[in-house]
């Protein structure tokens, strides 16, 4: 059950996104859009409440458990941040609105790189909080090998962001020369 409700959370956010943009660009109705879009939390607690709900009633704690706590890092770290980019691509593909640009050289993409890493940082950690708490609500009759190995997981999205930010940091990309540099 709780996978399919991850799918369905899953789907929905897309969904309230889509419905959210549409509302924004094509039927010009922005307070309506915002509306819609702040909905989009409410996937997260649904989700939250229904796992809690199922390790109360006695569910043994598995990857499906793991996995919920992870959706739901990603969604509050991440989840602003990708609305705003998908907002900024509809707006210039549909509504005139500027080019998304991002940062591809020197220390701009070096900044980029660490702020994306912040968001994943702090997925990881919120995911790492909610598994250490299922931890303790299940306590020691329990098996939460299944959760402990999504926590060490966690350590894993954590390092590889780092070291991705660092590279950048480490290894700029230079901007090509231009035609005036080469004569």
């Amino acid at each position: 059950m709780i996978v399919t409700l991850i799918i369905i959370c899953e789907v929905g956010f897309w969904v309230l996104l889509a419905a959210g943009l549409a509302l924004r660009y094509w039927a010009r109705m922005p307070r309506m859009s915002v509306a819609v879009l702040l909905c989009e939390p409410l996937l997260e607690v649904l989700l939250f409440v229904v796992t809690a709900i199922d390790l109360r009633n006695g569910a043994e704690p598995d990857f499906k458990h793991g996995l919920a706590a992870v959706y739901i890092g990603y969604s509050v770290a991440l989840g602003h941040y990708t609305i705003k980019w998908v907002d900024v691509r509809v707006a210039h593909r549909f509504a005139g609105g500027p080019a998304p640009t991002t940062p591809k050289y020197g220390t701009a993409r070096a900044v980029h790189e660490w702020k994306i890493a912040a968001r994943w940082v702090l997925a990881a950690l919120i995911a790492m909080a909610l598994l250490q708490g299922a931890v303790w609500y299940v306590g020691g009759e329990g098996d939460t090998g299944s959760l402990r190995a999504w926590q060490q997981r966690m350590v894993w999205v954590i390092g590889i962001n780092v070291v991705i930010a660092a590279s950048y940091t480490l290894f700029p990309k230079k901007a090509p020369a231009t035609v005036s540099q080469r004569s």
